[in-house]
């Protein structure tokens, strides 16, 4: 992983067979931000793992492990209650055949390389904490 800042603005490589939640939290800490809007992201990934929340607040998954474009992707990064960097992404992706695939992101390997915006929320503290009866850990704002 390779990137670069502008003010409040990061554009991060991330290189073939990094995984993209790992790379991000790594970045967090790596630059020190508690808090991130990631914009935007393109490239080609595999081993993908996403899904949807369903109506009893529970996660179901679907993989996508062959080689496909990332075509779409956005998110935040936050800090867990016990100070761990938190991504929280939505992607989509286009099969071989052009076939899309969308949802949340649960993993995600690069393939070939993936390209993202983030803009570093300086102001904002932004915690991820549970939630009663789902599986997602929700976003408090202080």
């Amino acid at each position: 992983m390779e990137w670069t800042q502008s003010g409040e603005d990061l554009f991060v490589r991330i290189d073939p067979n990094e995984e993209l939640h790992t790379s991000l939290q790594s970045l967090a800490d790596q630059v020190g931000f508690d808090a991130a809007a990631i914009t935007s992201g393109i490239g080609r990934t595999r081993d993908n793992v996403y899904g949807y929340m369903n109506e009893e607040g529970i996660y179901q998954r679907r993989q996508l492990s062959s080689p496909s474009e990332l075509v779409s992707l956005s998110g935040n990064i936050a800090r867990t209650q016990e100070g761990k960097a938190f991504t929280h992404i939505h992607c989509c992706w286009s099969d071989d055949d052009n076939n899309v695939h969308a949802g949340h992101m649960f993993q995600s390997t690069v393939h070939v390389v993936a390209e993202l915006h983030l803009r570093i929320l300086t102001k904002a503290v932004m915690t991820r904490c549970p939630l009663p009866g789902v599986e997602l850990l929700g976003l408090q704002f202080s």
